[in-house]
């Protein structure tokens, strides 16, 4: 069983040595630099990881261009900022490897007052109850924590290069009948302060382009992986 974790990085310098330091034995960490101006990607490299330059901005097109820079069987995704603990993937990914599961999230859960603003929450769960109406899928985040076959996640056409990228995952994993899971997962205060979710105007605006990938029609066939 081959693992790589896709780790999309933004000026993350101060947290990628604890954030690399918990990667699995024998997993390979792909970083994906989104035009760090603090050498992170020089960090990354130089603590093992293999680095992936992404120059168009967005969280979709950082965390496409590791999917796509991956040539493992399973693919995880997790934040750079060190708020969870990549220690924690095999369990995601072995409930995938055992078919308990096609995409597995890790939910969220706050080890401190202040890991997750209230703006953010508020946020996740306005994107919660508008999922569930879509897909009917009873998710309670949509954290970025999360585990999937590789073929499978191509197969979906995933086109957000946005905020929208791990909705658009979760909406089109549910057309397709994919068995969606999430499990819980420590949520510890962040290393630096967030790029999307740091402030009313970035979570709405991530929540803005949320409601685009809501808004798109269930695709024709597809199937689970």
């Amino acid at each position: 069983m081959t693992v790589d974790v896709v780790l999309p990085c933004l000026d993350e310098a101060e947290a990628l040595p604890w954030v690399l330091s918990r990667i699995p034995s024998g997993w390979r960490a792909v970083v994906v630099d989104n035009g760090s101006c603090d050498g992170s990607a020089g960090i990354a490299a130089d603590l093992g990881a293999t680095v992936v330059r992404e120059p168009r901005r967005g969280f979709g097109a950082a965390c496409h261009a590791g999917l796509l820079a991956s040539d493992a069987e399973f693919v995880c995704f997790c934040d750079c900022d060190a708020s969870l603990d990549p220690g924690l993937l095999p369990g995601l990914v072995g409930s995938v490897a055992d078919g308990s599961a096609d995409l597995l999230l890790g939910r969220r859960r706050p080890t401190e007052r202040g890991a997750w603003p209230a703006h953010a929450r508020a946020g996740n769960l306005a994107l919660s109850w508008l999922l569930r109406r879509r897909t009917g899928l009873r998710l309670h985040d949509l954290g970025p924590m999360r585990a999937a076959r590789r073929e499978a996640l191509l197969a979906l056409g995933l086109s957000d290069r946005r905020s929208g990228y791990p909705l658009q995952m979760v909406v089109r994993a549910a057309d397709a009948g994919w068995r969606v899971r999430e499990v819980d997962v420590p949520y510890r205060p962040r290393t630096g302060r967030s790029k999307v979710t740091g402030t009313w105007r970035g979570t709405w605006q991530a929540v803005h382009d949320m409601r685009k990938v809501l808004d798109e029609p269930a695709p024709v066939g597809g199937g689970r992986p």
